[in-house]
């Protein structure tokens, strides 16, 4: 048992003399930074110069939705008119703004009417205040015709279909949407792209 013992105690000190100390510094070989401060270490990031804020995948590279926005234009038309009142003028700009964000989109105006009156009456009425809207957006607010076109719907689809005479129905939509796309800026340090999920 001594012999054994013996055996085993030499054999730890020469393990223990052969251990190789760091007598130089270490060299990093990935570039653990991020320069372009998207989360993303640069030896992993393929896209170098993502603007800053944006959603990012895996990759470092930003996350692109196509632009596709629907908007109530909030006009309290008065019962059988198409007359926008000035003081929905702001409703019209909020839309203008959004066009002038996207300078390649195009816009629909669907127009609506609530149920008083025949059914090609009402066609006619919400044709018209999608007109009026798309009218004020071009000459009020320089948004070129060729990106609007005015549809009216009439009473189809009423918000409160329980009571379709409700001045409620009576409304604009604004449905905005173009081929160009936009980086979506809402990232957090938490985003996974798709393919890694």
């Amino acid at each position: 048992m001594k012999k054994l013992t013996l055996l085993l105690t030499i054999c730890m000190l020469t393990a223990c003399s052969t251990i190789d100390t760091m007598d130089t510094p270490t060299r990093q070989v990935y570039d653990l930074d991020d320069h372009d401060a998207d989360g993303v270490i640069e030896e992993r990031d393929r896209c170098k110069d993502t603007p800053l804020g944006a959603k990012v995948d895996n990759y470092g590279c930003p996350v692109i939705q196509p632009v596709h926005l629907r908007k109530e234009v909030k006009i309290q038309f008065a019962n059988d008119s198409a007359v926008i009142p000035p003081a929905f003028y702001s409703e019209v700009e909020a839309v203008a703004k959004l066009m002038q964000t996207y300078p390649t989109a195009k816009a629909t105006v669907e127009g609506y009417t609530s149920q008083t009156g025949s059914y090609e009456h009402n066609l006619a009425l919400s044709k018209k205040r999608a007109s009026a809207v798309s009218d004020l957006l071009s000459s009020k607010y320089d948004i070129d015709p060729n990106r609007l076109t005015a549809i009216g719907y009439g009473y189809d689809h009423p918000i409160d279909p329980d009571n379709p005479k409700a001045a409620v129905n009576r409304r604009v939509i604004v449905d905005i949407s173009s081929k160009h796309k936009v980086t979506d800026m809402d990232w957090h340090i938490y985003s996974v792209d798709k393919k890694a999920q």
